[in-house]
Protein backbone atom coordinates (compact mmCIF):
# COMPACT_ATOMS: atom_id res chain seq x y z
CA UNK A 1 0.00 0.00 0.00
CA UNK A 2 1.20 3.50 -0.71
CA UNK A 3 1.41 6.18 1.95
CA UNK A 4 -1.25 8.12 0.04
CA UNK A 5 -3.62 5.11 0.27
CA UNK A 6 -3.09 4.77 4.01
CA UNK A 7 -3.62 8.49 4.61
CA UNK A 8 -6.81 8.48 2.53
CA UNK A 9 -8.20 5.48 4.36
CA UNK A 10 -7.40 6.97 7.77
CA UNK A 11 -9.06 10.22 6.77
CA UNK A 12 -12.21 8.30 5.84
CA UNK A 13 -12.12 6.06 8.94
CA UNK A 14 -11.97 9.02 11.32
CA UNK A 15 -14.21 11.23 9.14
CA UNK A 16 -11.61 14.02 9.05
CA UNK A 17 -11.98 17.07 6.84
CA UNK A 18 -9.05 19.01 5.43
CA UNK A 19 -8.83 21.24 8.50
CA UNK A 20 -8.91 18.18 10.80
CA UNK A 21 -6.01 16.67 8.86
CA UNK A 22 -4.03 19.91 9.26
CA UNK A 23 -4.79 19.80 13.00
CA UNK A 24 -3.46 16.23 13.30
CA UNK A 25 -0.23 17.21 11.54
CA UNK A 26 0.00 20.23 13.86
CA UNK A 27 -0.27 17.88 16.87
CA UNK A 28 3.11 16.52 15.73
CA UNK A 29 4.49 20.06 15.46
CA UNK A 30 4.41 19.91 11.66
CA UNK A 31 2.77 22.50 9.45
CA UNK A 32 0.91 21.51 6.30
CA UNK A 33 -1.75 23.31 4.31
CA UNK A 34 -5.21 22.09 3.38
CA UNK A 35 -4.10 22.30 -0.25
CA UNK A 36 -1.21 19.88 0.42
CA UNK A 37 -3.62 17.46 2.07
CA UNK A 38 -6.01 17.65 -0.91
CA UNK A 39 -3.15 16.97 -3.35
CA UNK A 40 -2.03 13.94 -1.35
CA UNK A 41 -5.52 12.50 -1.52
CA UNK A 42 -6.07 12.92 -5.26
CA UNK A 43 -6.05 10.03 -7.71
CA UNK A 44 -2.59 9.28 -9.10
CA UNK A 45 -3.80 10.10 -12.59
CA UNK A 46 -4.65 13.68 -11.57
CA UNK A 47 -1.92 16.16 -12.59
CA UNK A 48 -2.17 17.84 -9.16
CA UNK A 49 -1.49 14.55 -7.33
CA UNK A 50 1.40 14.78 -4.85
CA UNK A 51 3.20 11.73 -3.54
CA UNK A 52 3.15 11.36 0.25
CA UNK A 53 6.46 10.11 1.58
CA UNK A 54 7.08 7.81 4.53
CA UNK A 55 8.38 10.61 6.75
CA UNK A 56 5.21 12.66 6.18
CA UNK A 57 2.94 9.70 6.94
CA UNK A 58 5.01 8.94 10.05
CA UNK A 59 4.54 12.56 11.10
CA UNK A 60 0.78 12.23 10.60
CA UNK A 61 0.69 9.03 12.65
CA UNK A 62 2.72 10.67 15.44
CA UNK A 63 0.26 13.56 15.32
CA UNK A 64 -2.64 11.10 15.49
CA UNK A 65 -1.13 9.60 18.65
CA UNK A 66 -0.80 13.07 20.18
CA UNK A 67 -4.27 14.07 18.98
CA UNK A 68 -6.00 10.95 20.34
CA UNK A 69 -3.99 10.39 23.53
CA UNK A 70 -2.41 13.76 24.30
CA UNK A 71 1.21 14.81 24.04
CA UNK A 72 3.60 13.14 26.40
CA UNK A 73 6.19 15.18 28.25
CA UNK A 74 9.65 15.44 26.80
CA UNK A 75 10.92 15.91 23.29
CA UNK A 76 8.50 15.14 20.44
CA UNK A 77 8.75 11.81 18.62
CA UNK A 78 11.02 11.90 15.61
CA UNK A 79 9.23 10.62 12.49
CA UNK A 80 10.80 7.61 10.81
CA UNK A 81 12.28 8.02 7.34
CA UNK A 82 11.13 4.55 6.32
CA UNK A 83 7.78 3.07 7.31
CA UNK A 84 6.66 -0.53 7.17
CA UNK A 85 3.19 -1.94 7.66
CA UNK A 86 4.40 -3.17 11.06
CA UNK A 87 5.29 0.38 12.14
CA UNK A 88 2.01 1.79 10.79
CA UNK A 89 0.04 -0.86 12.72
CA UNK A 90 2.07 -0.15 15.87
CA UNK A 91 1.39 3.58 15.66
CA UNK A 92 -2.34 2.97 15.08
CA UNK A 93 -2.40 0.53 17.98
CA UNK A 94 -0.88 3.19 20.24
CA UNK A 95 -3.09 6.02 18.94
CA UNK A 96 -6.28 4.02 19.45
CA UNK A 97 -5.11 2.36 22.67
CA UNK A 98 -5.77 -1.10 21.22
CA UNK A 99 -4.90 -4.36 22.88
CA UNK A 100 -4.17 -7.59 21.02
CA UNK A 101 -7.74 -8.84 21.51
CA UNK A 102 -9.07 -5.57 20.06
CA UNK A 103 -6.91 -5.94 16.97
CA UNK A 104 -7.96 -9.56 16.46
CA UNK A 105 -11.62 -8.49 16.79
CA UNK A 106 -11.09 -5.62 14.32
CA UNK A 107 -9.42 -7.95 11.81
CA UNK A 108 -12.32 -10.40 12.26
CA UNK A 109 -14.76 -7.60 11.35
CA UNK A 110 -13.07 -7.57 7.95
CA UNK A 111 -13.32 -11.37 7.74
CA UNK A 112 -9.64 -11.95 8.46
CA UNK A 113 -8.79 -14.51 11.13
CA UNK A 114 -5.49 -14.23 12.96
CA UNK A 115 -4.26 -15.90 16.14
CA UNK A 116 -2.77 -13.98 19.04
CA UNK A 117 0.64 -15.55 18.31
CA UNK A 118 0.52 -14.47 14.67
CA UNK A 119 -0.50 -10.96 15.69
CA UNK A 120 2.22 -10.60 18.34
CA UNK A 121 4.85 -11.53 15.72
CA UNK A 122 4.04 -8.27 13.90
CA UNK A 123 4.95 -6.21 16.96
CA UNK A 124 8.31 -7.79 17.73
CA UNK A 125 11.63 -6.17 16.88
CA UNK A 126 12.84 -7.05 13.37
CA UNK A 127 15.83 -9.03 14.66
CA UNK A 128 13.68 -11.25 16.92
CA UNK A 129 13.39 -14.87 15.79
CA UNK A 130 9.58 -14.73 15.85
CA UNK A 131 9.29 -11.39 14.03
CA UNK A 132 7.02 -11.49 11.01
CA UNK A 133 6.66 -8.81 8.36
CA UNK A 134 3.08 -7.59 7.95
CA UNK A 135 2.07 -7.82 4.30
CA UNK A 136 -0.29 -5.46 2.48
CA UNK A 137 -3.19 -7.94 2.73
CA UNK A 138 -3.12 -7.86 6.54
CA UNK A 139 -2.79 -4.05 6.56
CA UNK A 140 -5.72 -3.67 4.15
CA UNK A 141 -7.85 -5.94 6.31
CA UNK A 142 -6.85 -4.07 9.46
CA UNK A 143 -7.79 -0.73 7.89
CA UNK A 144 -11.05 -2.26 6.58
CA UNK A 145 -11.82 -3.53 10.09
CA UNK A 146 -11.09 -0.09 11.56
CA UNK A 147 -13.48 1.39 9.03
CA UNK A 148 -16.19 -1.08 10.06
CA UNK A 149 -15.46 -0.30 13.72
CA UNK A 150 -15.48 3.48 13.45
CA UNK A 151 -17.84 4.03 10.51
CA UNK A 152 -20.36 1.19 10.46
CA UNK A 153 -22.72 1.28 7.53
Amino acid sequence: MTCNDVLGRLRYIFDYGDSDMVTVFAAADHTVTEEQVRHWLLDEENPLFAKLYDRELATFLNGLINHKRGKRPGPPSVPENRLTNNLIATKLKIALNLKGEDMIRILALAGFELSNHELSAFFRKPGHKHFRKMNDQVMRNFLQGLQLEFRPK
